[in-house]
């Protein structure tokens, strides 16, 4: 589940978040509410701020001392091929009381109201309901007591990092997530929920984006 179309180089700053690259295509447009699944992607932020994240950062995300390992970069509606983005034309600003919904889940505002016109506009929600439905799925997601710290650089497979998370959340499968690596670093783990959030879902596509590294590098937080 995944991706950041091309933009101009003010338009990433004013993201002020981790809008970081998806794995498959995608179509711009499409029907609110209609899609198969949901993905949360669970972002680790150390790589994140290691790259350009840390120099474009207008939020505090990477400021030294926050210490912070997996954060949410957001809640994407999917189809079995693919996912749905912008889907209106006339996007509704979330109001100060969703953004502080946003702000329990997500580690920047400027990335929530990113996330929010690029996907919560798909999911049938206004942008309180979609914040609110992006905190269930992050709740219902256990953090690996390996991942819980992120105060030592360490290395380990994926497949070991995705075997970490089926142990630590029941009803997960390995066919139901991915983790995602750029230039050898731990970048993501997405996984599926179905639509109504109540459960782990099957999503094949998106299981074949898993990292082909045999080790990744897991950075440690500034």
């Amino acid at each position: 589940m995944r991706r950041l179309p091309a933009l101009a180089a003010a338009a990433l700053l004013a993201i002020g978040g981790q809008a970081l690259a998806q794995g498959f295509g995608g179509d711009r447009g499409g029907t609110p509410g209609e899609f198969d699944f949901y993905v949360l992607a669970l972002s680790w932020s150390p790589a994140y701020c290691e790259g350009t994240g840390g120099r474009r950062d207008g939020d505090g995300q990477c400021r030294p001392g926050r210490g912070l390992g997996f954060v949410v970069h957001g809640l994407w509606p999917q189809y079995a091929r693919g996912y749905p983005s912008e889907c209106s034309s006339v996007v509704r600003s979330p109001t100060r009381q969703a953004i502080e919904v946003a702000g329990e889940v997500y580690p920047s505002e400027g990335l929530a109201r990113y996330e929010w016109r690029k996907h919560g506009t798909c999911s049938g929600l206004d942008p309180t309901r979609y914040f609110q439905a992006t905190k269930q799925a992050r709740l219902a997601v256990t953090i690996p007591d390996a991942f819980r710290s992120a105060n030592e650089e360490r290395r380990a497979a994926p497949i070991e990092i995705a075997r970490q998370f089926v142990m630590a959340n029941k009803g997960l499968r390995p066919d139901m997530m991915s983790v995602t690596c750029k230039s050898g670093r731990l970048q993501e783990v997405r996984i599926c929920f179905s639509k109504d959030l109540r459960d782990f879902t099957p999503c094949p596509e998106l299981a074949r984006q898993n990292c082909r590294a045999g080790e990744v590098t897991i950075e440690a937080a500034r």
